[in-house]
């Protein structure tokens, strides 16, 4: 290790640990069994990075370094309670024996930290709210602003939902582990939803100056795969992996070389990556095959993303198919963000003048104001109208909105291009 800037130190520091903070927090929460405790200790890692790190460089293994400094103050923590207990017990006021909880080995077992993490952030004593929350917050590393953007409420709000379940967890004293039987069944829905919104931030970052965060995309995916094989006859599992599947087989092709955002008509669509798409086709027919009733929203949506894959060119696409699709997820699972893609789907099936009928009314309710791409969304219409400077300003007001600085000049580069 070489010594480094105080400056370069720092941005390295806070690099590795927004990447390396989930794998942090539930290799600690193993030992300590407490997620806001394991977050603390995390954290004072993070203090030493930046007491040491300047002077003496960043580790080779800095992810390595942060967990291997926690689990040592996790591990006096746990001493310092065990040799407290000791000396109560040494004075006649024993306190009764912790029984660590014995995990069964077997076919349904999961050796993963961080599925413990999702599972244990997901337990039915919180609220399906506090849930997402807590667990975006601990698995995927997302700031309390990052959470409170990804569900369109207040920043308090989610500052509130995260200290009550950490809070709740400790005080019902719930265990790190996996559920299983019907406890599993119960938080399956929270978990699934828990990955698939680390998706969404890893595949359009909600702030900061890159549009990808793939590490996140990579961890929810694989979180999907280890579901899908551990619930097989599950087919909202499958879905929900087709899904990521299909939307990480772009990765490559949704930015240009200077990191700037392709848009979906103007990718390569030879740079998508081909095993993944098979590798959704793969778990889209296993949904289908284990569905028994109407299908879910994630099958849905899959099915959705795998119109796209189907296509090799842009004016290949079955708008009206998905469309249809929208519909259906609309009635199965309505929102507003929903009824803005589905609005988008008519506008390429039925004309841009339909579309907007339906961006209007959404316009005016109070769901998505904040919401940067319900005006990208209309601007996109009125351009196609041919009312330019009614799009200029939909663009401009969408710029305003995004946080993330590469989708923020993507949008004033359209605004522009409405003003010439």
């Amino acid at each position: 290790m070489e010594p480094q800037s105080p400056t370069s130190a720092a941005r390295a520091i806070e690099t590795v640990f927004r990447l390396e903070a989930p794998r942090v927090i539930a290799a600690v929460a193993r030992i300590v069994r407490d997620v806001g405790i394991a977050e603390e200790l995390a954290q004072d890692a993070l203090v030493a990075a930046l007491e040491q790190w300047p002077g003496d460089g960043v580790p080779d293994n800095p992810g390595a370094w942060l967990t291997a400094t926690a689990r040592h103050r996790a591990v006096d923590l746990v001493r310092r309670r065990e040799n407290y207990a000791r000396k109560l017990a040494e004075i006649g006021r024993a306190l009764p024996e912790a029984v660590e909880p014995v995990e069964p080995a077997g076919p349904d077992d999961i050796d993963d930290d961080l599925l413990r993490l999702v599972f244990t952030a997901c337990h039915p004593v919180l609220s399906a709210a506090a849930r997402v929350a807590l667990t975006l917050r601990l698995l995927g590393g997302l700031t309390t602003a990052e959470i409170a953007r990804a569900f369109l409420v207040p920043e308090p709000t989610v500052a509130q939902r995260l200290v009550r379940a950490k809070r709740t967890l400790a005080a019902r004293n719930i265990p790190f582990e996996v559920p299983y039987g019907p406890d599993r069944e119960a938080r399956l829905g929270s978990v699934l939803d828990v990955i698939y919104l680390i998706f969404n931030e890893g595949y359009a970052a909600t702030a900061g100056d890159d549009l990808l965060r793939p590490g996140l995309c990579e961890d929810a995916l694989r979180l999907a795969r280890v579901l899908s094989a551990l619930m097989p006859r599950e087919p909202e599992v499958h879905g929900l992996t087709a899904l990521l599947e299909f939307q990480a087989s772009r990765t490559a092709a949704r930015t240009g070389p200077d990191g700037a955002p392709v848009l979906l008509k103007d990718q390569d669509r030879r740079r998508w990556n081909r095993m993944l798409v098979g590798r959704g086709f793969t778990a889209l027919d296993r949904a289908g095959t284990a569905a028994a009733g109407a299908p879910g929203r994630y099958l849905l949506q899959a099915a959705i993303a795998a119109c796209h894959a189907h296509a090799y060119a842009y004016e290949e696409t079955d708008w009206p198919r998905i469309a249809t699709l929208y519909g259906l997820l609309a009635a199965r699972a309505p929102s507003p963000v929903v009824e803005l893609n589905r609005a988008v789907a008519v506008s390429m099936a039925e004309g841009p003048g339909a579309a907007l009928e339906i961006v209007d009314a959404l316009a005016a309710g109070p769901a998505l104001r904040g919401y940067h791409l319900l005006p990208s969304v209309r601007g996109d219409l009125l351009a196609r109208l041919g009312r330019t400077p009614e799009a200029r300003a939909e663009f401009g007001r969408a710029a305003e909105l995004a946080r993330n600085t590469r989708e923020r000049e993507l949008l004033l580069a359209r605004a522009r291009e409405c003003g010439a």
